[in-house]
């Protein structure tokens, strides 16, 4: 009888333990238990996120888009609320950031469902139009993409940086001081409209975007995990999905 090897060690911890259907029960109860707690604490943080206050945005912002020169209201496209994610692609680059296509592909089929729930999507990037379109329909994306280039936009949400900053080798991001990495960064901002005007209700930074990643989500439930411990840095193992 030829001899069994042992399980290969997970990149993300030991090998498992092989046990009886019994003992994997009582193993699993005890992760439900944590789950559950987890899933209340997501219900508790999600109600604070909602009665956050609101600002209201005084800056008279202009986007390029593929219907012409828009305003932060005109975005909204007559909903009530605006999600604006900030997709890294530097005006001087040819492609988008990867980790942001990544993220990309899994919101770009929510569109219509959230546009059925008083939201638009809407991505936003600081290089010329005619290079966001071109990458979208690369990508086959059928999201709305404008471009903010010549605007603040971005860099009063803190996600693109200046040559000042980057000879500081600091930038202010995730609502902290941070080592320079890059001239652009990820997140995404929640805007509101009333009679009132129009507000910016919310931001996320850095981890703050993994809700957005089903991918993520999915890999956390295998054994291996996200396997990004070998990977050299997080998302080191990413592709364009047509580069796979």
């Amino acid at each position: 009888m030829p001899e069994q090897r042992k399980p290969e060690p997970s990149p993300e911890g030991a090998a498992p333990q092989i046990v009886s259907r019994e003992r994997w029960i009582a193993a699993r109860e005890q992760l439900l238990a944590r789950e559950k707690q987890l899933t209340r604490l997501r219900d508790e943080v999600t109600r604070a996120r909602a009665a956050m206050p609101w600002v209201r945005v005084e800056q008279e912002y202009v986007f390029h888009g593929p219907d012409g020169e828009e305003t932060l209201e005109q975005l909204f496209a007559g909903r009530g609320q605006l999600i604006v994610y900030h997709f890294m692609f530097d005006p001087s680059w040819e492609a988008g950031c990867k980790s942001c296509s990544f993220i990309a592909d899994h919101y770009s089929g929510s569109v219509a469902h959230l546009a059925a729930r008083d939201v638009t999507l809407v991505t936003v990037s600081r290089a010329p139009l005619a290079k966001l379109e071109a990458f979208r329909a690369r990508m086959g994306w059928g999201f709305k993409w404008v471009s903010s280039h010549g605007s603040s936009f971005n860099a009063d949400y803190h996600v693109s940086f200046s040559d000042e900053d980057k000879a500081r080798g600091e930038i202010d991001y995730n609502y902290g001081k941070a080592r320079y990495f890059a001239p652009e960064a990820p997140g995404f901002s929640v805007f509101a409209r009333d009679e009132r005007g129009v507000f910016h209700t919310y931001s996320a930074y850095a981890r703050g975007l993994d809700r957005l990643i089903t991918a993520y989500h999915l890999l956390d439930a295998v054994p291996s995990g996200r396997g990004e411990a070998s990977s050299g840095y997080k998302m080191g193992w990413l592709r364009l999905h047509d580069e796979y």
